[in-house]
């Protein structure tokens, strides 16, 4: 279990270490060009997966923080409780913890979470994200490919 904890930490680190860099170095909204499909832009998200909910008028910043905390709650123990061969899941479960603890961080902290990576094809935008939001999209990608089987160990008997 120390190893999944260890990744969830180094994913919150690297989340926290981003958004303290972005915060430290760029002013709200400002865009920075990194590539022809790629920008640095500091943004505050006050709701959920895709700014769901920002213009709410302020409960949804404690609602997605109880969430998060109950989240976490339940992902920390369903990986407490994984068998050692479920090294995919246990990897999935552990980037979905390290996310959801960076975003309810900034929920608590500011009231809202830092996001900066914005991708784009002319002038259409992919709602920007962080560090945390890519951790929890790769676990949950990962879970998926586990319940198709992907990871487990073969169940073949060999003929003799």
């Amino acid at each position: 279990m120390l190893k999944w904890i260890c990744l969830s930490l180094i994913v919150l680190v690297l989340d926290q270490w981003s958004k303290i860099a972005i915060d430290g170095a760029m002013h709200l909204y400002q865009s920075i060009a990194i590539t022809p499909y790629f920008n640095l832009t500091y943004v505050h998200n006050s709701g959920a997966a895709f700014s769901f909910l920002s213009e709410a008028g302020g409960w949804q910043r404690w609602f997605f923080a109880v969430m998060a905390l109950s989240i976490s709650a339940v992902l920390a123990v369903w990986l407490y409780r994984l068998k050692n061969n479920e090294t995919l899941l246990a990897i999935a479960l552990s980037l979905v913890l390290g996310g959801a603890i960076g975003n309810l961080i900034d929920r608590l902290v500011y009231g809202y979470v830092i996001d900066f990576l914005d991708v784009y094809y002319q002038t259409w935008h992919w709602p920007a994200f962080n560090v945390a939001d890519m951790a929890i999209s790769l676990g949950v990608f990962l879970m998926l490919l586990e319940s198709f089987g992907v990871g487990s160990p073969s169940n073949k008997v060999d003929d003799e």
